[in-house]
């Protein structure tokens, strides 16, 4: 006699299902009540609003500047960029004598790809008497946290890069430079004082990335920065707003425009930072503005690693009952890894906004 067994009948929706009236464990039965920020209970109002508020999403700014490198399937989770060593300069020649040549290499850098991914369930009951679409919903909110994962690991990554440029601290009334910080603790976020991203310092900064011969893309460097920085940017004359630009179509993702043949794209997730590290001189907030040039850092693109969106049907999942829907993503990624670290220049600054902008 052959007995046939639907595994799925088994299966488990987890310690946390999204259930009508609070967080239910799919195996115990524990009910946890909703808290103020995570509740659904508003999909039940009989007269709700169907209008759902549009929250913000995340893009993807900084993938958009990556050197992509494949990684085939049935290959170890790791790749490996090489780039060409450089010559010395000729010496000058002696009569009859045979210099000594220079030596040729390559160097390698690698990057592994580790798995991200995540997922949330919705009990049959809630699909069925929400007002709104809740897997329409779940999914799209699924999707911005996907695109801000992605987007903080490679901002994560980036951080590591050693070459570092700290704004000068500027007279507020006058536009006076004063003192030039090395570290954050120097940096001034006064009322009268601030480490300002300036005109100048983006001179600076660009004239530290020709000396070291890094690339341009498309003619310009580019430089990713946080809207509290755009904003004291924006104040600054010579800033050519992006419409102005000769060939608009041209724009990347985010770009708000140009100064010192730097193109400029804002952020949110541009790092806010803090702590002992890297708090200025008042105890407040930090920031980290990207510059960099031609394939500065690299993301790999895993073939069947890429994002992938995940549904299951309560018909597919959802136990004995169908009681469950689940709606997640999972993707590989390295991050991003930095391949030339002379191409990319973090310039580290203060704003208006540093004592009232959390951490991200």
């Amino acid at each position: 006699m052959n007995l046939n067994f639907d595994l799925q009948y088994f299966a488990e929706a987890g310690s946390v299902v999204n259930a009508t009236n609070g967080y239910v464990n799919a195996t115990s039965g524990a009910r946890e009540d909703f808290t103020e920020a995570k509740t659904l209970s508003p999909e039940l109002k009989a007269f709700y609003d169907t209008e759902l508020l549009e929250n913000a999403r995340a893009e993807l700014f900084y993938a958009q500047f990556a050197k992509r490198q494949p990684l085939p399937k049935n290959h170890k989770g790791q790749v490996e960029w090489r780039k060409w060593n450089t010559f010395d300069r000729a010496p000058k020649l002696t009569e009859g004598v045979i210099p000594t040549g220079q030596k040729f290499g390559v160097t390698t850098v690698t990057g592994a790809v580790d798995q991200y991914g995540t997922y949330t369930a919705i009990t049959d009951k809630l699909e069925l008497r929400a007002y709104d679409d809740v897997i329409l919903g779940a999914t799209e909110e699924m999707g911005a946290s996907a695109a801000e994962t992605q987007e903080k690991l490679i901002r994560d990554a980036l951080l590591l890069g050693t070459n570092v440029l700290y704004c000068d601290n500027v007279t507020l009334a006058t536009g006076a430079v004063g003192t030039t910080p090395t570290k954050c603790s120097e940096m001034e976020a006064s009322a009268t004082q601030m480490s300002l991203l300036t005109p100048a310092m983006i001179n600076k900064a660009v004239t530290i990335l020709k000396k070291n011969r890094a690339p341009r893309i498309n003619g310009r460097y580019y430089a990713v920065i946080h809207p509290s920085v755009a904003h004291d940017l924006r104040q600054s004359e010579g800033w050519i707003e992006a419409h102005k630009y000769a060939a608009p179509e041209e724009l990347f993702n985010g770009e708000i425009g140009e100064l010192h043949g730097v193109r400029f794209i804002e952020n949110v997730f541009a790092p806010v930072l803090g702590g002992t590290d890297y708090q200025n001189k008042a105890g407040s907030k930090t920031y980290a503005s990207y510059f960099f040039g031609k394939d500065a850092f690299g993301i790999i693109d895993p073939e069947g690693g890429a994002l992938e969106m995940i549904i299951h049907d309560k018909g597919e999942i959802g136990g004995p009952l169908n009681q469950f829907s689940t709606i997640g993503y999972k993707f590989e990624t390295n991050g991003a890894t930095i391949l030339y670290p002379e191409r990319l220049l973090r310039v580290m600054s203060c704003s208006s906004f540093s004592g009232t902008d959390n951490v991200n």
